[in-house]
């Protein structure tokens, strides 16, 4: 397996556990390639190329000083100049992070739209989605726009280290997991929600180390109502949004973590809050990944942040 053939198959991976259909997806990358033909001069030359085969611009190869066989990987939730160093010690042949650097950080609004669609399927019109998220995903530009992106892959570029990241294409995978878990659980009240996480391994870990799921709104005994699984779409959207799925009849959602803000606007729409954790839910989208290298016989090495678990020995 070499970096790009590793690369396509997260991407791949990341584009079956979308909410949205694979259908749904082939026609939204159709739609770019229709825009970008019509394109001409240096509109055409500052096109992103790769987003006419990967739907998601905050997952992308980084850095390539060399697209070789991969024997070792260095994986990490986030990754900095730190661990690349350590990579170059390690002699590994590619870096693999979850959180964005680079272009692919500059760009994560644009994966934000993915969150429309979601509310859609759980009730909320998608004007009114897409309507809450501009000004949001507009934010989200603007807060990214003057912060340097490319410091730990300056690092990467002079010692010659391989890097890549899986946000979104991971995130859809650990929304994917969680979802089916609870689906499978049918849980009535918000701690049957909390039983049913807890089976899952990388939750088990957090426990372990002090930070496992917990209610950070509503309380154990509360029913949960109809439950929407908030773990992919880039970075938090709109607080309005609470109020408008509670009006849709979503009672309890559950996240990886959540702002004061929002914890404010979701009690007010008395809508249950159980936030599985942060690391830990990154966690389960790139071992499932990285899982794929490890059956071709690659070694994976688990640094920042990463709870590493392996599916392949369970």
């Amino acid at each position: 397996m070499n970096i790009k053939d590793f690369y396509k198959k997260g991407i791949e991976m990341g584009i079956d556990a979308d909410f949205r259909s694979n259908e749904y997806v082939a026609k939204l990358l159709e739609r770019r390639k229709v825009k970008a033909e019509k394109l001409s001069g240096r509109h055409k030359d500052e096109f992103d190329a790769e987003s006419l085969e990967n739907p998601y611009a905050d997952s992308r190869i980084l850095h390539v000083a060399e697209d070789k066989n991969v024997t070792k990987i260095l994986a990490g939730i986030d990754i900095e100049s730190a661990e690349i160093m350590l990579a170059k010690d390690l002699g590994v042949d590619l870096v693999v992070a979850h959180h964005p650097m680079g272009r692919a950080l500059g760009d994560l609004h644009e994966v934000m739209e993915l969150q429309a669609d979601i509310l859609e399927q759980y009730g909320v019109p998608i004007n009114v989605g897409e309507g809450m998220l501009k000004e949001r995903i507009s934010e989200v530009e603007r807060g990214f726009n003057p912060r340097n992106l490319w410091k730990t892959l300056d690092v990467a570029k002079l010692i010659n280290v391989n890097v890549m990241c899986f946000h979104t294409a991971s995130d859809n995978i650990a929304a994917k997991v969680v979802t089916e878990k609870l689906d499978k659980a049918k849980p009535e009240r918000v701690e049957d929600i909390m039983d049913a996480l807890k089976e899952i391994p990388e939750y088990q870990e957090a426990i372990a180390r002090g930070v496992g799921p917990k209610i950070f709104a509503g309380v154990a005994e509360n029913r949960c109502g109809k439950i929407l699984v908030d773990m992919t779409g880039g970075t938090e959207g709109p607080p309005k949004l609470y109020e408008k799925l509670s009006q849709a009849g979503v009672g309890t959602i559950v996240g990886m973590h959540i702002s004061e803000e929002h914890k404010k606007e979701a009690d007010a729409a008395n809508i249950n809050i159980v936030i599985a954790g942060h690391m830990s839910s990154d966690s389960i989208g790139m071992n499932i990944i990285l899982d794929e290298a490890e059956k071709q016989g690659v070694e994976i090495i688990s640094c920042g942040g990463l709870f590493r678990v392996s599916r392949n020995t369970q």
